[in-house]
């Protein structure tokens, strides 16, 4: 885990991967550029009281309202806007480390579209239930990188595993070591906690995602193909792992 997370941070030196960055800073930047400004305008031509010090503690909690939107939207937004270019990404680090393989089943527009916008309302959705636990201290954060971190490991491994696998395989690869993606997605909710290394996460997670991936479901492959016992749900009986029918198994 911690050795594909560092080679995703080495992966920010690949020209193929940096276009798709900085595009992705770029458009996670703008997205809150608006709603700073527009925020700031609604709370400036906004008066809610006639005393000038009621509108100033108004003020005060519309921009820490505003702080606290931010909070809860940035995680899905950077990670949505990365989920755009995905491919480029994935193939970049594909190219660099694992050049015998044959070309993914890449996504449409319009799927790269709906994929980030389901992970980005998933991720809202959930982070705005767990909201009112701020109310009670200390269990807030541990509840916030639990939940992410959970949310964060699936989201990004199955967009991976989708360009290489059917859903069945890769529900079961990702059952299979469900502790380790948990875990990587708890170090990436942290690392999208962490002012300017959270504009880089989503790259890194999505590089480190891609070596977790092939890793695992080289084991698995090797162990259907009587390598040692047991399927990629972690049972016996040696199921294997379906790639995608219109993706060409490994070389």
């Amino acid at each position: 885990m911690i050795n594909a997370l560092v080679k995703g941070v080495h992966q920010l030196g690949d020209k193929k991967t940096q276009k798709p960055l900085w595009i992705s800073i770029a458009l996670a930047l703008g997205v809150f550029i608006v709603l700073w400004v527009t925020s700031g305008a609604a709370i400036k031509y906004t008066a809610i009281f006639d005393y000038g010090w009621l509108e100033t503690i108004s003020d005060a909690l519309g921009w820490a309202l505003v702080l606290v939107i931010t909070w809860i939207l940035f995680p899905g937004v950077v990670s949505a806007v990365v989920a755009l270019f995905l491919d480029q990404i994935a193939e970049s680090v594909e190219e660099r480390h694992y050049p015998g393989l044959p070309p993914a089943q890449g996504q449409t527009v319009g799927e790269q579209v709906m994929t980030a916008l389901r992970f980005l309302g998933v991720m809202v959705l959930l982070n705005l239930l767990i909201l009112p636990t701020m109310l009670l201290g200390p269990i807030y954060p541990v509840l916030f990188y639990c939940v992410n971190g959970y949310l964060l490991g699936r989201e990004y491994f199955e967009m991976v595993a989708a360009r290489r696998m059917d859903m069945r395989s890769t529900f079961l690869l990702r059952r299979a070591h469900g502790g380790r993606l948990f875990l990587t997605g708890v170090c990436i909710a942290f690392l999208l906690t962490i002012p300017v290394v959270n504009l880089l996460t989503p790259v890194i997670a999505t590089a480190a995602m891609v070596h977790l991936f092939e890793d695992w479901r080289r084991r698995a492959e090797f162990k259907a193909g009587g390598g040692g016992s047991g399927d990629a749900s972690g049972g016996s009986g040696g199921t294997a792992v379906t790639p995608r029918p219109d993706v060409s198994p490994p070389a």
